[in-house]
């Protein structure tokens, strides 16, 4: 297969799984080339970890697109994550108008909130600004709590909610975006989670579903995130790519909570690659 590159536009926290530190090796080892933009480094991640170390990089970011450009680099994809404030939302559209070819496909996750709250670190207009980045995704992967502060809806708990209100959630991202939109903590029925996927060409909505597995552990929607990106990119159809994506992030949850390691520390995805290669294919 021609070999594909991806710019990739995350935070970089040295430890605790996530960001940069899961989406560089999930997509390095799916056979894809990764180039990175860091858009601040952190000792940590400031999922329950105080005393954190923190250094924005919002200044270099357009000096590192410009100087990609001097290169003439082709990205085969665009795929953002956690972005630290207005300045860098408006600097990330601007990027991605730098780089993006024909061909390019823009992937967002609008890292932004869970578990039904912003995060404390945004103010209420933030998701305003989010909004706007979005109209240049060609797909879109929220959480539940993201994709109702993004179409301006209450948030759904699990439990009070069904299909068609689902569908129609989706419905409303789509008309956000460009593309397709993969709506993660998707679940209708005790013991079982998983993600809504929404065809934007043929207005289908399709489910991938696993086991749920108690409890929270930080950097779970990277994982997800880049293992979709990951399967795409390795020529599988959405519904494929989400439920490989699915399988992969609930096996490293389990891995993790059989070794009763600390929730704050990330998920082990690391141990469950070669299944992720071989569900997509490379082994």
């Amino acid at each position: 297969m021609e070999l594909k590159r991806i710019a990739a536009i995350h935070d970089l926290s040295g430890f605790g799984k996530c960001s940069l530190t899961v989406a560089l090796p999930i997509l390095s080892s799916a056979g894809i080339e990764t180039s990175v933009i860091p858009t601040a480094v952190l000792s940590t991640h400031t999922g329950g970890f105080t005393g954190f170390t923190y250094k924005d990089l919002t200044e270099d970011i357009m000096a590192i697109a410009d100087h990609w450009n001097t290169l003439e680099i082709v990205f085969d994809g665009i795929y953002t994550g956690f972005l630290g404030s207005f300045e860098q939302v408006h600097l990330i559209e601007n990027v991605i108008e730098k780089l993006k070819m024909n061909k390019t496909l823009v992937v967002i996750d609008p890292v932004m909130a869970d578990n039904g709250e912003l995060y404390a670190i945004f103010s209420k207009e933030f998701p305003k600004e989010m909004k706007r980045l979005c109209q240049k995704a060609d797909l879109l992967i929220p959480n539940l709590t993201e994709a109702s502060l993004l179409v301006d809806e209450p948030f759904m708990q699990e439990g009070t909610y069904k299909p068609e209100d689902i569908e129609r959630l989706l419905q409303r991202l789509a008309t956000l975006c460009q593309g397709n939109v993969v709506l993660t903590g998707v679940s209708f029925e005790t013991g079982r989670i998983g993600a809504a996927i929404y065809d934007k060409r043929s207005a289908e909505t399709q489910y991938a579903f696993t086991q749920k597995i108690d409890g929270y552990y930080h950097g779970t929607g990277d994982v997800f995130a880049s293992t979709v990106t990951a399967g795409i990119f390795n020529g599988f159809t959405l519904l494929r790519a989400t439920q490989i994506a699915v399988d992969f992030t609930a096996a490293a949850i389990a891995r993790s909570k059989t070794a009763g390691t600390d929730v704050r520390f990330g998920v082990n995805f690391e141990q469950e690659i070669p299944s992720l290669l071989k569900a997509l294919k490379l082994v």
